[in-house]
């Protein structure tokens, strides 16, 4: 069984790119600053996370593996989220 990986950056920004929009732009529609969602590219941060994936209409665990899977079993990170 191999191992899913992460999402390069160049690849979902390419993704977001093909659903009409940008990284940028995604980040000013939540009213974040426009350089803000790039963090949870690099960096956990389950609220950049879900917009992101929100925006390319998939759960963030498929961006991210290694964030949200623990021996093989799906992690509730939006219950870290702060509203």
């Amino acid at each position: 069984m191999t191992k899913a990986r992460d999402w390069d950056s160049i690849d979902i920004i390419a993704g977001l790119r093909k659903k009409g929009t940008t990284l940028a732009a995604v980040s000013r529609e939540a009213g974040l600053k426009s350089d803000s969602l790039y963090n949870a590219i690099f960096r956990p941060w389950p609220k950049g996370e879900f917009l992101i994936a929100d925006a390319l209409g998939i759960h963030p665990s498929v961006i991210w593996p290694s964030r949200y899977f623990k021996r093989g079993v799906l992690v509730d990170r939006k219950a870290r989220i702060r509203k």
